[in-house]
């Protein structure tokens, strides 16, 4: 797909991954749709690095667990864009707990977490689907994680929810196709605030002991995911259903 004058949502773009994301197809020549749900300062930002990138950005608070806001947010990009060609449902959650603690998962937790990483997934994909259809050549990624394949040191919940994505893409990629691909990316340890929290005063020893044991002696970045997926967008024309590991080869040991 040449990106140049297309169209893409990217939910949960206010950091991380989906703001590294946004900014490399932006970099393309693709408006971009910014979307938030608290993070409103740096969602701000992202459109600002948008725009310098050299293209349109509109800037469009959703929770992605509310079916009638992100209808709104594809109503908005057909009204801003006049079209959708691209989503990447990088929005998601997590609760952050010793896994054994099995006591800190509430059905409230649990919930929420598979309100933001499943339904928001579906819901998202659902509301794009007539949009991305009359593109011709609609793309979705979808973040999974390492978790949801090899589920080791997370909370449960958020490693079902991860492994619930990785079906819905592949269940996805058949009903969409041939008008649409529909792949995910599913990353391992990862630099960033989320590694910290979970990680807290180990982080730098442990992020360091992962990338000596990782083959490609690091772990990644929000950069690496989103080339990652901007490849899987612009480069993999025949290439649908499919969940990519990125790990530096870690998961090969």
């Amino acid at each position: 797909m040449t990106l140049n004058g297309k169209a893409a949502i990217v939910t949960g773009s206010a950091t991380g991954i989906g703001r590294s994301t946004a900014l490399a197809l932006a970099r393309r020549g693709c408006n971009v749709v910014i979307n938030y749900t608290r993070s409103e300062v740096e969602a701000q930002e992202t459109v600002r690095s948008v725009q310098a990138a050299g293209a349109q950005a509109l800037l469009f608070r959703a929770d992605v667990s509310d079916d009638a806001a992100v209808r709104q947010m594809v109503a908005a990009c057909e009204q801003e864009f006049g079209r959708l060609d691209v989503l990447v449902n990088a929005a998601g959650t997590t609760h952050f707990a010793p896994p054994e603690d099995l006591e800190a998962i509430t059905q409230q937790v649990w919930d929420r977490i598979f309100s933001v990483n499943v339904h928001g997934t579906f819901l998202a994909t659902r509301a794009a689907t007539p949009l991305l259809k009359r593109s011709g050549e609609g793309a979705v990624v979808n973040l999974s994680s390492i978790a949801g394949l090899r589920p080791a040191a997370q909370v449960i919940p958020y490693a079902a929810s991860k492994a619930a994505i990785a079906n819905m893409t592949v269940s996805f990629a058949r009903i969409l196709a041939p008008e649409v691909r529909v792949n995910a990316v599913a990353p391992g340890w990862m630099e960033g605030r989320w590694m910290e929290a979970a990680l807290g005063d180990k982080y730098d020893a442990l992020m360091e002991r992962r990338a000596q044991r990782t083959p490609l002696h690091r772990v990644a970045t929000p950069e690496d995911v989103a080339q990652t997926i901007l490849s899987l967008i612009e480069c993999n024309d025949f290439v649908t259903g499919q969940i990519l590991v990125i790990d530096g080869g870690y998961s090969l040991l």
